[in-house]
């Protein structure tokens, strides 16, 4: 089935081992993602204060909100590629890309006009504090103006990953992170250009990364090739574009609303909370791409495997998935709880900082292999095109829960550690809803499948 060394073979083979070489070149690329605002966040937090630090930290759950619902699509073009490839349909295949990359070209774009006019407001929203909104609004206006790029990057790498090629994108990414680093120290130690420095060192890295994922899409020879000259949008594909990707934007962009919830309700402790929370925040961040890189591999692996007619290859994906969930989130979670105070200190010198970190570390670390199961089911259900009610779930379990507990539990014991006991409590209440819909889901496409003329048990 792989044409390239790039591609994995999905539908023969074992599993296990394939879906680790998929999973963990898709997990550095995610920590090389990150780690564009970790170096904004260090570089910050020790050249240009606490102030400046609060600022940058208080947009990340408010961009990704904000970007979630659009990258959630590149999930759908993602299942849709993967599908047409695994059943041997070039045409549709070609089609599906070109669609998908005009799509994140023209979403990219509308939303330089979503951070310019809506960031302040937002924010205010939020009840940013006075000290740190104004650099808060200026770090997003100018992130925002390199949507187009984050776009075009991530369609493109979506387009990759259906086809098993995690490698590349991962290349790019080192390419575009190195640019960043050394921009960020020149920016800001150099030109003292503060949060706009690291804004615009978070542009021109991106802009590199979407510039090599769109020359390697043109000069390759591949069923996924691009042409400019082909780039339209082809309303049958977008429409089941959509019908997968929306609803697990919308998923998306529901927890990063219960995020800036939570946000919200740590920016009433005061700046150097907010701090704290910045720190720890994206510490998590790089545990939940361990969690995201297995999710993704889940549902690029059921998306061929559907489209090839191999149920029971479909049951093991899901179960080797669950295994290294708990193998990788339980491990980077047991070593960020036990090294929270010197990894915590990299973002800050700030004593009073530090332990605000620490205290959420302690609750969100360990038992962060339950975000790995809330984010596994998803995952191999869009991968079989159920999108709709997975996302009306994490409404009920996660959004659900992390408001009530916001608004009921929260006033009577104003404590950071109390506020995000409500992560674990919110996992665990999702993970048994997304369990027995499952279940059900799996006897119907079982019977979907026997009922085809191609279905043969593997």
């Amino acid at each position: 089935m792989a044409k390239n060394k790039f591609e994995i073979d999905m539908i023969n083979g074992t599993i296990m081992n394939k879906m680790i070489s998929f999973a963990i070149p898709l997990m550095l690329s995610g920590i090389l993602q990150l780690l564009f605002n970790a170096v904004d966040i260090i570089v910050v937090g020790r050249f240009s204060g606490s102030q400046s630090l609060a600022a940058v930290g208080s947009t990340s759950s408010l961009i990704n909100m904000l970007t979630n619902l659009f990258i959630g699509i590149s999930l759908g073009a993602n299942v849709l590629a993967a599908r047409f490839y695994a059943a041997g349909k070039h045409k549709e295949m070609s089609e599906t890309v070109h669609t998908s990359i005009l799509t994140a070209f023209i979403s990219g774009v509308l939303m330089i006009f979503v951070g310019i006019f809506f960031s302040r407001p937002a924010l205010e929203l939020m009840d940013t504090p006075s000290d740190v909104i104004e650099l808060a609004t200026l770090y997003m206006r100018i992130y925002f103006v390199g949507m187009p790029f984050f776009m075009l990057y991530n369609y493109g790498a979506a387009i990759l990953r259906a086809v098993g090629d995690t490698k590349r994108p991962l290349i790019f990414l080192i390419v575009s992170g190195v640019v960043n680093a050394c921009l960020n120290l020149l920016l800001v130690i150099k030109f003292n250009m503060d949060v706009a420095g690291v804004a615009i060192a978070t542009v021109i890295s991106q802009m590199i990364s979407c510039v090599l994922v769109i020359i390697c899409l043109y000069k390759t020879d591949a069923v996924y090739q691009l042409r400019f000259k082909k780039l339209r949008i082809k309303w049958v594909y977008l429409g089941q574009i959509f019908r997968i990707g929306i609803p697990a934007g919308i998923q998306s962009t529901l927890i990063s609303f219960s995020n800036v919830l939570l946000q919200s309700s740590v920016n009433s402790f005061g700046s150097i909370a907010m701090a704290g929370y910045t720190a720890a925040n994206n510490i998590l961040s790089f545990l939940y791409m361990g969690a995201n890189s297995i999710t993704q591999a889940c549902m690029s692996f059921t998306s061929q495997n559907y489209g090839a007619r191999k149920p029971k290859r479909m049951d093991r994906v899901l179960l080797d998935g669950l295994i290294l969930q708990v193998v990788i989130c339980l491990s980077l979670g047991v070593l960020a709880y036990v090294f929270g105070n010197q990894v915590s200190s990299i973002y800050t010198d700030d004593a009073n900082v530090i332990k605000c970190s620490v205290e959420i570390l302690a609750l969100t670390t360990v038992p962060y292999f339950l975000c790995g199961f809330m984010d596994t089911f998803p995952g191999v259900l869009r991968g079989m095109g159920r999108s709709t009610v997975p996302m009306i779930l994490c409404l009920l379990g996660t959004v659900g829960v992390r408001i009530i507990w916001i608004y009921c539990f929260f006033p009577h014991n104003r404590t950071l550690g109390y506020l995000f006991i409500s992560y674990p409590v919110s996992w665990i209440a999702t993970i048994l809803m997304q369990l027995v819909y499952y279940i059900f889901v799996r006897k119907t496409v079982y019977k979907e499948l026997k009922s085809t003329a191609e279905y043969a048990l593997q």
